[in-house]
């Protein structure tokens, strides 16, 4: 059985793109949350800067994961946030259970 995924994704919008990058972003939500394998996808803002939004995302496994960040309203998402994200950072994570 494959172990359960869980995605941490930061992304920081353009100062001047801050309120466009984040309608794009809760535009995700509902449908990756109907999507095969989600569990959770969640996403935030950060209190002090809020240029910067985390997703914090949980999958049954990596190969739905993946067939998500092919999905196209992800792609969608991409193409219309071009030039308005400063920085992206994707870690994928496994949670460490205690023995």
């Amino acid at each position: 059985m494959s172990k359960k995924l869980t995605i941490v994704g930061k992304i920081e919008a353009n100062p001047d793109k801050i309120e466009f990058v984040k309608a794009e972003l809760l535009k995700l939500v509902a449908p990756t949350l109907k999507e095969a394998g989600c569990i959770q996808y969640d996403l935030h803002q950060d209190n002090d800067n809020p240029a910067v939004f985390l997703f914090y995302e949980n999958w049954d496994d990596r190969d739905l994961w993946q067939q998500h960040m092919n999905n196209t309203h992800l792609v969608a998402y991409m193409a219309a946030t071009e030039g308005a994200v400063k920085s992206f950072t994707l870690n994928e994570m496994t949670r460490c259970d205690n023995p």
